[in-house]
């Protein structure tokens, strides 16, 4: 029988550099660890597999922030502060940001121009003098010992090349880094599957006018061709909303799943294959329902398929504490918080998004992210950040949305730089510090403080 291997020739992996704080993947964590770390006086690299920022919100095309607000006791408020609170000030000047606007009633979301996204992501690293690698896609790691990484890995134009640091930071979404080093980790729920990507897209031509709160009926149009069999959707729940511009709008009612109806493994090339042609399939027949039934739209045409589908959720590293569904419902407190969650549980199930908020106007409507949550377990100079932090299949389908991402990337960079000026490993510095230092940046923990006002 034929050998199902190959022996790959050793080699001399060329050294890219040395830095302080190494971060892998330039999501909304990923964004925010570089420059809070680099803020410090940390010599930062920021390594990114595109040639821009921003995660999904851009590769994927998702166009939306969620998270960033709350519903504490009926009134609204942008409970994420500290260094999201300049980039967002950052895209609002390029005229990318929306006005705030409500979901299901309940929770807002703030949707954004994903070029002003990109180059005020740029802008925000150069400002802090964040060193970035753009098109490098991690590909291992290189240990120093059982619990200590002394290289990462990368696969670029120039070949493979190799970058050593004293803390690595994972915002690569799918715990890449951590899993090659070592760190236990889940995928999905008690049976392994996670939750199904999307396929966004963007139309143009839209007239606003007649268009006027599409979103609103267009679910009616929806269930009505699928009664009279003349379309048939793979999730009931539409996303429609215009963009700033009123003639772009952004669209989501996609859901992928291989042929047995379940999700997408984000992890698995050939899933991810099949996921890619399945989305745009989805994609185009949401488009000719659109322009052929809803008012508004019938000159419209798709101005841009993004990069990649949507993944919501690959591995989730296992740290010292797991966020839980739990903790999400019941606003959960803890001693270690360092930042928050006003997130409800988003659930996407087979053929539909399923909303579970925490009570609403009884609750102060948002659960605290617990520093442990970042710290993985076995290896000692790693943090995780974003949606492949430590949580539960439910925690995470609150917590990995961009606010809560923001919270994670600006605790994990300000504790690194911490571990570092204490000569420490990340889940030794004193968690009472790392508060402190959030707090004077901006950010809003939880705890004693006050919430603060406004949108």
């Amino acid at each position: 029988m034929r050998a199902m291997t190959i022996d790959e020739p050793a080699r001399q992996v060329p050294l890219y550099g040395e830095y302080e704080v190494v971060v892998l993947g330039g999501g909304p964590a990923g964004i925010v660890a570089a420059a809070s770390s680099a803020r410090a006086g940390r010599k930062t690299l920021l390594i990114e597999r595109y040639g821009f920022l921003g995660g999904m919100g851009t590769a994927a095309g998702v166009t939306n922030f969620c998270g960033l607000h709350g519903n504490v006791h009926g009134e609204h408020r942008r409970l994420v502060q500290g260094m999201a609170s300049e980039l967002l000030a950052r895209i609002d000047h390029l005229n990318g940001l929306n006005t705030p606007h409500l979901i299901l009633g309940k929770v807002f979301a703030q949707a954004y121009d994903t070029a002003a996204y990109k180059i005020a992501a740029d802008q925000l690293l150069a400002s802090h003098n964040v060193h970035i690698l753009f098109h490098a896609l991690g590909a291992g790691v290189v240990m120093g010992d059982d619990s200590r990484i002394d290289a990462l890995l990368v696969e670029t134009k120039a070949g493979r090349q190799a970058v050593r640091s004293e803390i690595f930071i994972d915002c690569s979404g799918d715990g890449d880094l951590a899993v090659w080093a070592g760190a236990p980790f889940e995928i999905g729920d008690e049976h392994g599957h996670p939750l199904y990507p999307s396929m966004m897209l963007r139309l143009n031509g839209i007239d606003p006018d007649k268009a006027g709160d599409a979103w609103r009926t267009i679910p009616q149009l929806m269930e009505k061709a699928a009664a009279a069999g003349t379309h048939s959707f793979p999730r009931k729940s539409a996303i429609v909303r215009p963009q700033k511009s009123g003639i772009e709008w952004r669209v989501n009612f996609t859901q992928v799943a291989r042929e047995d109806g379940h999700a997408i493994n984000g992890v698995e090339p050939d899933d991810l294959t099949r996921g890619e042609i399945e989305g745009r399939k989805q994609a185009l027949a949401a488009y000719e329902f659109l322009r052929s039934t809803v008012p508004g739209f019938e000159k419209s045409y798709i101005v841009d398929l993004p990069p990649q589908l949507g993944i919501r959720e690959t591995r989730r590293i296992t740290g010292s504490y797991q966020l839980s569904g739990e903790d999400v419902l019941g606003c959960a407190s803890f001693e270690d918080s360092i930042g928050v969650n006003g997130w409800p549980i988003e659930a996407h199930v087979p053929g539909d998004v399923v909303f579970t908020f925490p009570p609403i106007p009884e609750s102060r409507g948002y659960n605290e992210l617990p520093y442990r949550m970042l710290v993985p377990e076995g290896v000692d100079n790693l943090l995780v950040a974003g949606r492949c932090a430590s949580m539960t299949h439910e925690g995470q389908s609150a917590a990995r949305v961009s606010g809560a991402c923001f919270v994670m990337g600006e605790a994990a960079g300000s504790a690194a730089a911490l571990a570092l000026s204490g000569n420490r490993i990340p889940r030794e510095i004193p968690v009472e510090k790392l508060q402190e230092t959030l707090k004077q940046q901006g950010a809003f923990i939880g705890r004693d403080q006050m919430v603060p006002e406004g949108l």
